[in-house]
């Protein structure tokens, strides 16, 4: 166990822990945009930026990133300093200039101030801020069927030549965690339709109701060695399944 400080207060925690870590289970926050409980921290957003100093350090103090950074002994974190506070605000500012059309961006920007972009906004507008989340959480559950593509001011997120992957399960891992939910798609009661991939549904065989995809059913049967059957019903369904079994068996006993 190490002891820093945290905006004035003293914390212990396990030496090799990120800041962002211990100040998320002690209710301090850090604002991020790239962040997932799921991954790693990746460090691609800067948002959560805060300043760090020691006693030892003779007043010299540092910027780092909250989701790479560990706690350690005697370690001073600021999250609100105003060293931190104005280097948030040129993070959003220049994002404000690449997604002035997003409204996530727009109103975290609000938040610190930036109201208008101070810099040249992109002849091609795009609200995607580039933070890779998406691919890493795609190549989390191992489909890998997007990626950061081209370089510099064309660099984007696409499909290989910007056709329908075949390995891509229409599951919306990339569009429901999309911090500024730039990703589209388009669903019916029967499909699905992202990446340029149309992707039939499954429906619930107890509640009728439409859940996930035929391809991610095989996908996730293939992984998990359970038959396909097992993922034709909704996880709210199997839900209360269980907690009916588990109730009768409670009543017999």
């Amino acid at each position: 166990m190490v002891e820093f400080t945290i905006d004035g207060r003293k914390y212990k925690a396990d030496k090799g822990e990120v800041i962002l870590a211990v100040a998320r289970r002690h209710g301090i926050f850090i604002p991020t945009l790239c962040f997932h409980d799921a991954l790693e921290g990746w460090g691609a957003c800067r948002m959560c930026m805060v300043e760090i100093t020691k006693p030892s350090w003779d007043g010299w103090s540092k910027l780092v990133t909250a989701c790479l950074f560990p706690v350690e002994q005697d370690l001073i974190i600021s999250t609100t300093s105003e060293r931190v506070t104005a280097v948030r605000k040129i993070v959003l500012d220049l994002l404000l200039a690449r997604c002035p059309d997003s409204e996530v961006i727009r109103d975290f920007a609000a938040e610190y101030g930036v109201e208008e972009t101070s810099f040249r906004p992109l002849d091609k507008k795009d609200n995607c801020i580039l933070c890779g989340l998406c691919v890493r959480l795609c190549e989390m559950q191992g489909t890998s069927a997007i990626a950061t593509i081209n370089r510099g001011v064309e660099k984007m997120v696409d499909t290989p030549f910007n056709d329908p992957n075949p390995d891509c399960i229409g599951c919306l891992v990339c569009a429901r965690n999309c911090p500024t939910g730039t990703i589209d798609f388009e669903e019916t009661s029967r499909t699905r339709k992202i990446w340029g991939g149309s992707f039939d549904l499954n429906h619930c065989t107890v509640c009728g109701k439409a859940h996930i995809t035929v391809s991610q059913a095989y996908f996730y049967a293939m992984k998990s060695g359970l038959p396909v059957e097992y993922y034709e019903e909704c996880d709210e369904c199997r839900r209360k399944e269980t907690a009916k079994k588990f109730s009768d068996l409670l009543v017999e006993s």
